[in-house]
């Protein structure tokens, strides 16, 4: 409906107001149609840290760790501003809907992405772009303007939000993960879909060395477990830190095998594993070749970063996660 002139809307007031024979019952109601065409629609506010509660529900009790608990000479705890900080980002892009996808290339299954123009070599002598993010098995993210050209690498397991067309080969794409609008090639998405609800989160803390499993309801956000960790230590050619940020699991494993490094030669399997970027998995204890039989804990959990990238746990642990983690409704956040 087009608005009245300001003028036509005086006059009406003055004609009103001057008319002794209307009621006041009248002038009431003129008064409320008049109001109402200049009412301002009022837009829907993005959720802060503040906005989010946080309850405890623990199903998950072996093991269990404080909000904040003693480690040698100092204290460590879990981070729930910060837990707290990602759970709204999560919930504002739940609520503003659109085609959800993640990025796919474990081993470079998709293709190698190319070559970034002011690519580095890392300490591990691989290439990786001017945000520590790795060629290998990631994706190549290109400029969304009429030259596009290939400005930096995406992480296995980031999710995004499809902006167009999902047929052509070049899709434009949102980042939920990370920041900005980027092409890439279409074989490097797996679609998720617009009806999707990001319901289970595990976050990892690799500073304190814990991690949370939280869970959305109706009423809010319940803490599940609390329990110590084992993450990625920095340690060339094969040890890789865990990488902070918002990823989803995509798949899960019984037993996750994995080799000798330097090597193709199997060395053992972790228990219970649900992948969330590039090899990285949230995992029960390894079990070391001649050994079959699951390992349940170890003293190393909870301590300093002694992993290949994946967060280690308690076996029984790693079980409950991977019992309850869901495709399409769990991420794993890491933070620092």
């Amino acid at each position: 409906m087009k608005r009245a002139p300001i003028f036509y809307l005086i006059t009406l007031l003055i004609t009103f107001g001057c008319n002794t024979k209307q009621s006041d019952d009248n002038n009431k109601d003129i008064i409320e149609v008049i109001d109402s065409i200049f009412q301002p629609k009022e837009e829907k506010r993005s959720l802060t840290a503040n906005d989010i509660t946080l309850n405890k529900d623990i199903q998950y009790e072996n093991y269990l760790l404080d909000d904040e608990y003693p480690y040698n000479d100092t204290v460590r705890t879990f981070q729930w501003d910060k837990i707290k900080e990602k759970l709204a980002h999560i919930d504002n892009e739940v609520a503003k809907g659109g085609n959800w996808a993640i990025f796919s290339n474990y081993k470079n299954m998709n293709g190698e992405a190319p070559t970034v123009a002011d690519f580095v070599r890392n300490e591990y002598k691989r290439v990786s772009d001017q945000y520590g993010v790795e060629r290998y098995q990631s994706v190549p993210l290109y400029t969304s303007d009429i030259d596009t050209t290939l400005t930096r690498y995406g992480r296995d397991g980031w999710l995004v939000k499809i902006l167009d067309s999902d047929t052509t080969e070049m899709v434009k794409v949102s980042g939920v993960s990370f920041e900005g609008e980027f092409l890439l090639p279409q074989r490097y998405l797996v679609k998720w879909g617009d009806t999707i609800s990001i319901n289970k989160v595990a976050v990892v803390d690799v500073t304190n060395q814990n991690i949370a499993v939280i869970e959305k309801r109706e009423d809010g956000w319940y803490i599940l477990s609390m329990n110590p960790a084992t993450t990625g230590v920095h340690n060339p050619p094969y040890a890789l830190e865990t990488p902070v940020g918002v990823f989803a699991v995509q798949e899960q494993k019984q037993k996750m095998y994995y080799t000798k490094d330097g090597s193709s030669e199997l060395a053992g399997y972790a228990p219970f594993a649900s992948r969330f970027t590039n090899g990285g998995y949230i995992h029960g204890v390894p079990v070391q070749y001649p050994r079959q039989s699951i390992i349940e804990w170890s003293p190393t959990l909870g301590t300093i970063p002694r992993s290949h990238m994946c967060v280690r746990n308690a076996s029984s642990h790693s079980e409950f996660i991977y019992d309850w983690a869901t495709v399409k409704e769990t991420v794993v956040v890491v933070i620092d």
